[in-house]
């Protein structure tokens, strides 16, 4: 869970609606640290084509009717693979 602002932002509400994204082969929602906010989201995006993967605007146009927009991730950042664990889970 992000607090952000004195809200409750639970990760996986976001990388739920962004699975759907057309451009996302997976992602993991990360909180970072902000000054004004306490934290906020960072989507960490797997495309589904390195060539062109999805920007921070694409992402947020595509969240705009699924969540709050406090809750849209305020960075991007684009991984060619997650770390797993031996069983298989993102670390």
């Amino acid at each position: 869970m992000i607090i952000s602002g004195g809200e409750n932002i639970y990760c996986a509400e976001i990388e739920n609606a962004l699975t759907w994204h057309p451009q996302v082969s997976e992602v993991s929602i990360v909180g970072r640290p902000d000054e004004k906010w306490g934290e906020v989201p960072v989507a960490c995006i797997v495309p589904k084509d390195p060539d062109n993967p999805p920007d921070l605007a694409s992402v947020r146009e595509y969240l705009r009717d699924r969540l709050a927009s406090y809750k849209h991730p305020k960075e991007v950042r684009i991984l060619e693979a997650f770390p797993r664990s031996g069983m298989g889970k993102i670390q």
